[in-house]
């Protein structure tokens, strides 16, 4: 069982909106991996949060363990994309994502994925490390998305972590934050991967591909060309596809390069959670 712990937002795009937030898009692409996953989140009293459920329940995830707040509404983004198809991020504060609760016992062990954003608030930050001290294997994705993701929430999760996702301006952030390197990508992550006694340091590079640092090796892949029609959950779908391989026990460059692939696809489609049949067959 993976738990996928965090935020569930509707991406809102001028006058389109499509539901997303990292934890979800993470276990939709799990999921179509065949792995067996729980998202736990929270939505509000409002009318989205019908129509979030549905949809949750339409790309084949349960909604047991989606929560319900009575005052605090089902989160929002307002996103902006800019210059090489970059996004930027209105996050909308409170949300019923930032009173997530303590789910009922779970039974036997379990993976974990989390990330920075859904620890912006006391409550949601105690559940989700609540849960860590139970997992076999934490996966971290940093996703820093400021102000919610100060240098003691990230750092603090790092030291939780062992297997670590983030991009290259977020590595070089991080490690300027913790004064450890000042050189060149690979460098920086040798540094952090040693600083923290990782499994697995992953380091996405947009267009150029990925890298990643592991306990025998530094690996890398340069990517698959796509015309993009957007980033948002790229990211995801890359994390997704890296831990299901790394579970499968892939060798590491096999991880990067379906990791990639993944990715890839999604940045050419419009939303974080696309249908994937396509893909499927051509994989």
């Amino acid at each position: 069982m993976i738990l996928s712990v965090g935020e569930i937002v509707w991406d809102i795009f001028g006058d389109k909106q499509t539901l997303g937030g990292a934890p979800l898009n993470v276990a939709y692409h799990l999921t179509q991996l065949d792995q067996q996953v729980t998202l736990i989140s929270r939505v509000g009293p409002d009318d989205l949060a019908s129509t979030t459920l549905k949809h949750i329940a339409d790309i084949g995830l349960s909604v047991e363990n989606i929560q319900q707040d009575n005052s605090l509404s089902t989160g929002q983004v307002i996103v902006t994309i800019g210059e090489n198809h970059e996004p930027s991020f209105d996050i909308i504060e409170p949300a019923a994502w930032d009173n997530i609760a303590l789910p009922s016992p779970l039974e036997g062990g379990y993976y974990m994925v989390f990330g920075t954003l859904a620890q912006r608030s006391q409550k949601t930050r105690e559940t989700i490390r609540s849960l860590w001290h139970k997992a076999d294997i934490l996966f971290y994705d940093v996703n820093l998305r400021p102000p919610f993701t100060p240098p003691e929430v990230v750092l603090s999760s790092l030291v939780a972590a062992d297997v670590v996702k983030l991009n290259d301006n977020e590595l070089q952030q991080v490690t300027d934050w913790l004064q450890l390197s000042s050189g060149e990508l690979k460098e920086r992550a040798q540094s952090l991967f040693s600083h923290y006694n990782l499994l697995a340091l992953v380091v996405t590079m947009g267009k150029s591909g990925a890298f990643a640092v592991t306990q025998n090796c530094l690996v890398e892949h340069q990517g698959f060309p796509v015309k993009v029609v957007d980033t948002v959950g790229a990211g995801d779908a890359f994390f997704a596809s890296f831990i299901d391989s790394m579970l499968k026990q892939k060798d590491w460059h096999t991880c990067l390069e379906l990791a990639n692939k993944r990715g890839a696809y999604v940045a050419g489609c419009q939303g974080a959670t696309p249908s994937m049949d396509s893909f499927q067959s051509k994989s």
